[in-house]
Formats: structure tokens, sequence, C-alpha cells
């Protein structure tokens, strides 16, 4: 007898409740990915749980513990919905493909394979080992969403990289003097604490550190399960003040690439850590940053720059996502635009993009996009 089986229509319904419970780890799962569960018998929601910190349970973890705390000791029967495959290695914590065969649920539904080497459907095969059906793929697309930083660490050894930009009608994102504050209104800068919260890093040039000296931290109202964000500067050669506001308090650290003065990278604070990481030109070798920040656990990189890093990053095909906010204003056309890439001399070398989402908010119009390369 298969031990596949096909998903049923309720089991949208309950993966849809899993991937809920799985966003309450959006701002602190870090280096780990989202998860939720949801243990169901007969119909019925009896335990449920979602994996919110690093070392600490995982969403199947604390599923079983509350259906037990419910009363329901014996598990024989019961169907799992967890977002991601449960794992099969001890980590921090135990195997919880093994705490649910311990358990004797009858079914798990997974909504995608997870692509850590150490598990990639192992996890799987000792479910169906033990005789428990699985079905997969269960709304797949939105638990690749939730977790694209994750999936991207894992299988490309890259982050998964998302730009900001602010921009008025007329694509421009600063006046010709550097001059940016504000081109959006107030609801669109808090939505970007939002996406600051959930980035595992922020990502800017030495640039906009001098033009605009920005603390680049998460300021929201509600401080549970958030994290400031490693703040990472490109400054090829160490430009910057050693008391810009960036560099104070959390933990930055500046990428460079020329030689520099011991005394000025012995001026920076304690929190502040320089790498060098250079390519065959004298500037930070973007990938090879990449590449660095993902062995250090980086899922999601936001980054916040202006037209030169940005232009740099579209044209190394290394932006992932675009989410742009677009205010109602006209700003000129000797004002900086948000790429500075070679002149196109041909259609063909355009970059196109796919729509992904669009919101107003506020005054201003936030587009999330996917930049297409070939």
């Amino acid at each position: 007898m298969s031990l596949e089986v096909s998903p049923k229509l309720v089991d949208y319904k309950h993966m849809a409740l899993a991937l809920q419970l799985a966003q309450r780890g959006l701002y602190s799962t870090t280096p780990n990915p989202r998860v939720g569960c949801v243990i169901v018998r007969n119909g019925i929601v009896i335990g449920a749980g979602a994996h919110l910190k690093a070392g600490e349970p995982h969403a199947e973890v604390h599923a079983l513990r509350q259906a037990q705390e419910n009363g329901h000791q014996n598990l024989a029967g019961a169907e799992v919905y967890v977002t991601l495959e449960p794992c099969s290695h001890f980590g921090r914590t135990p195997p919880c493909a093994d705490a649910l065969v311990k358990a004797g649920v009858a079914r798990v539904i997974v909504a995608v394979q997870d692509p850590n080497p150490q598990v990639a459907g192992r996890g799987i095969a000792l479910l169906k080992q033990h005789h428990i059906a699985v079905t997969e793929g269960v709304m797949e697309a939105e638990a690749c969403t939730l977790n694209a930083g994750f999936i991207s660490r894992m299988t490309r050894g890259l982050p998964f990289v998302r730009s900001k930009i602010a921009v008025s009608l007329d694509g421009r994102t600063a006046l010709a003097n550097g001059e940016s504050r504000w081109i959006t209104g107030e609801a669109a800068r808090l939505d970007v604490q939002h996406w600051r919260a959930q980035s595992c890093a922020i990502l800017t040039g030495s640039g906009t550190v001098i033009a605009d000296n920005p603390r680049m931290n998460v300021r929201l109202d509600s401080t549970e399960n958030i994290r400031q964000p490693l703040r990472v500067v490109v400054d090829s050669q160490l430009l910057i003040s050693p008391g810009a506001s960036i560099l104070k308090n959390d933990k930055t650290l500046i990428a460079y690439a020329n030689n520099v003065n011991p005394k000025k990278a012995q001026s920076f604070a304690d929190n502040v850590e320089l790498l060098q990481v250079a390519d065959y030109s004298g500037k930070v070798c973007l990938k090879s940053l990449l590449h660095e920040l993902a062995a250090r656990g980086i899922n999601e990189l936001l980054v916040e720059a202006g037209q030169g890093l940005n232009g740099v990053l579209m044209m190394q095909n290394l932006i992932d996502e675009l989410v742009v906010y677009q205010a109602p204003m006209i700003m000129g056309n000797q004002a900086l635009g948000m790429f500075a890439i070679p002149p196109l001399t041909s259609m063909q070398q355009r970059i196109p993009l796919k729509l992904l989402d669009l919101l107003q908010i506020g005054q201003d119009v936030r587009l999330r996009l996917k930049p297409i390369f070939n």
C-alpha cells in the first residue's frame, strides 16, 4: 500500500492555519525557518504551535504538548499539518520526525520539503518507514514565500536579497544634491520598519551613510520577538566616520576592499567588524560578501541604498525582489534615479520585472517586483 496520499480539500484549511501560526516567527526565528504545526483528530484541531526562536522547541513539539495538555495522550489516528518537513537530525533540539513517530500519528501533511541537506527528504522517509501516510505539496508556494530566505541560503548559499527603494512618480530617489528626506509619507515609512524587522541584515553603501547618516534599525512600538538586524555597510575605501549613527550600539559589519590606514581601522568601536572582500577592480566583491553573510546564517537581506549600490547589485543579478514605494510627486530629470547602470543600447538589454503585489499605503503605492534575469 502506498504511503503517498493525495490532498483533500480540508487539508488546505488546516495548512492555512499552520501557515498563519508560522507567521508568529516572522521576526525572530533566524537563522531557522518559520514553521507552524496543527494537529487534527476527527476534523477538530487538538494542538497547534509555532517555532519562535532558534534553540527553542520546534513547531511540532509545541503542537504535541498542547494536544497532551488538552487531554489527548494517545494520538492514534491524528493528522499533523506542518509547513516544513519535520527535521530528522539532532541539532539544538531532537528530531521532530521521531517525536511524531513516537506519538503514533496516522498521517502527516507537509507543505514543502526541507532544503537543508541534513534533512532534504529524510524526515518524510522516516515517517513512511514507520507506516505513517504522508501528503506533500499542500500550499507549497505560500510556504516557500514565507521561508524564501532560508530556502535561498540552503540551496544557493546566498541570502534572499530584497531591495527597498522610495521613488517619486517620475522614478527619482533623491535630488541632484543628494537630499532625499522625505519622499514617501509616514505610513510607508512605518511599513518599511516591518521589512527591516523580518530581515536578518540590512545592507547599505558608504554614500548613503555619508549623505544621510541613517540609523537603519528597527523602530516599532512592539518589541516582542523582534531583534535588531545586523547592519552591513559597503565601503571600499573605509571612508565613513567612526561616529556614524549606523555604527552605534548594535553590531555592524563594514565590508571594504582596499588596504586602509591602521589607525583608521582601530578607531571603530568594538561592535564594528571590518571584513575585507575585494574583487579584481579594487571594489567590494558583492557576491563574495553575500556568500559570507549566508555562511553567517543570514536568510533575508534588505538593501536600503542609493542608485550606485542598487545598480551594481542589479547588473550582477543579485536582487531577488524589489519593494518600491512610489510617491505622488515630481522631482525632475536632474534628480537621481533608481539604478546607476551603463546606458542600454538595445531593448533586448532591458530587465523585465514581474509584478508580485500592489498596495496603496497612505498616499503612496507599494509595488513588489521580481527581476527576470536571462
